[in-house]
C-alpha cells in the first residue's frame, strides 16, 4: 500500500503520497459522461459504474490512492429510513426525532447481502488497480451518520442532533447501526479494499465535552470491532471543524490515521499526533478554484511552512481538507498532483 509503506523515490529522495476526498465526482468530466445515461443511486450500485467512475482521477490525475465511488448514507437506508436522491440532494422518509421514532428503525436486508454492490466494486477495483495504488473504502462515522438520521442533512447547528445525545436517541441508534456499520466495513474489505475511512464531517458542531463523553466511545466502539476481524487493515479517522485537542482526546490505537481540515496548522498536527498516527490533509479545496500562478504559490508556502516546521515527513499523507468541491478546475487537480509529485520531497 503505497500510502503507507512503499513510498515512492526520486532523485534519491522521498516523495508523499496524495489523494483527494471526492475525487471522483461532479468536477470531473469523466463522471459527467457517465452520468448522462445514469443517476447516482445507479451509479453507487452498480459495481462496474462504481469501478468506472472511481478509476477516472486515477487515470487522469495519477493519484496514490483510489476510493471506491459511493456514497455513506446508505446504511440510513439499510436501515430503512427511506434514503432517495431523487430531487438531487439527499432525502429521508423518516426522521429520528423522538425515542418513539427508532421503533421504526431497523435493517431491511441483512448487512452482508444489502453492501454486496460495494464488495463487487471493491473487487473490480483491486483487481484493476496497479498493486501500488492504495484502494479505500469509507463508511459515515457514527454521529455523522446520526446527525443526518435525526435532522435530514447535515446543515444548520444541529440542535436536535445534540439534544439526542442527552434524551436517548443517539445511544438508541448506535444499538441498531454499529454492528450493521462494522458489517459493511466488512464487506468493503474483503472485496480488496486496503483501508477504511471513517468519515465525520458533523461532528466539529459538537463541544468537546459531549464529543468525549458521546463520540470517543462509539468511535472506538466501531474500529475495535473492525480491527478484531481485520488488524492488518488500516483505519483512516477523519473529522470536521475539531480541533487540535479533540484529536488528542481520541487515544485510540485502532486508528491508523487522522484526517485534518484547512483550519488546523498542520506543522502542530503532524508534530503533536505524527508520534501516533499519520496526518492526512489539509490544503484549502477552495484554493484549487483559484488561477494556477496562485495555486502553485500556496502549495509552495504549505511546504515551505512543514520544512519551517522541521515535521515527520514521513507520517504524511497529502490531501485536501475536505472533498473536492463542484466546478474545480481540472487542470488545477491534475497540476496540484503532479507539482506535489515532483516537488514534495524529502
Amino acid at each position: 500500500m503505497g500510502l503507507f509503506d512503499d513510498r515512492t523515490m526520486t532523485n534519491g529522495k522521498t516523495g508523499v503520497p496524495v489523494w483527494f476526498m471526492r475525487q471522483a465526482g461532479r468536477y470531473h468530466s469523466h463522471y459527467q459522461n457517465i452520468k448522462k445515461d445514469s443517476d447516482f443511486m445507479t451509479m453507487c450500485k452498480t459495481p462496474s459504474l462504481a469501478n468506472d467512475i472511481t478509476h477516472g482521477p486515477i487515470d487522469d490525475f495519477g493519484f496514490d490512492a483510489a476510493i471506491l465511488f459511493s456514497d455513506l448514507l446508505f446504511p440510513l437506508e439499510q436501515l430503512g429510513m427511506g434514503l432517495s436522491y431523487k430531487s438531487g440532494p439527499p432525502t429521508l422518509e423518516r426522521r429520528i426525532h423522538t425515542l418513539k421514532d427508532l421503533d421504526l428503525i431497523k435493517a431491511t436486508t441483512p448487512a452482508k447481502e444489502f453492501y454486496k454492490f460495494q464488495k463487487d466494486a471493491c473487487s473490480l477495483l483491486r483487481a484493476s488497480l496497479a498493486p501500488e495504488k492504495t484502494l479505500l473504502g469509507f463508511v459515515g462515522a457514527p454521529f455523522t451518520l446520526y446527525s443526518y438520521a435525526a435532522e435530514g442533512s447535515h446543515a444548520g447547528n444541529l440542535t436536535s442532533s445534540k439534544l439526542g445525545l442527552y434524551d436517548g436517541r443517539f445511544q438508541g441508534f448506535l444499538e441498531k447501526l454499529l454492528p450493521e456499520l462494522v458489517e459493511n466495513m466488512t464487506q468493503q474489505v474483503e472485496g480488496g479494499a486496503d483501508a477504511m475511512c471513517l468519515f465525520d464531517t458533523a461532528v466539529g458542531e459538537l463541544h468537546i465535552r459531549d464529543y468525549k463523553k458521546y463520540i470517543i466511545p462509539a468511535l472506538k466502539s466501531v474500529t475495535k470491532a473492525f480491527k478484531a476481524k481485520h488488524p492488518d487493515k488500516k483505519i483512516i479517522y477523519y473529522s470536521k471543524l475539531t480541533h487540535i485537542n479533540y484529536l488528542h482526546a481520541i487515544e485510540d490505537e485502532n486508528i491508523d490515521v487522522l484526517g485534518v481540515d484547512w483550519r488546523m496548522d498542520l506543522s502542530m498536527a503532524l508534530n503533536e499526533l505524527g508520534k501516533d498516527y499519520y496526518v492526512q490533509g489539509n490544503f484549502d479545496p477552495s484554493w484549487l478554484h483559484l488561477p494556477w500562478e496562485h495555486v502553485e504559490t500556496n502549495l509552495q508556502h504549505m511546504w515551505q511552512d512543514l520544512q519551517d516546521g522541521n515535521v515527520p515527513f514521513e507520517k504524511w499523507i497529502c490531501g485536501l481538507g475536505h472533498g473536492v468541491l463542484q466546478h474545480t478546475p481540472e487542470d488545477n487537480v491534475r497540476n496540484a498532483v503532479k507539482y506535489i509529485h515532483e516537488n514534495f520531497l524529502y
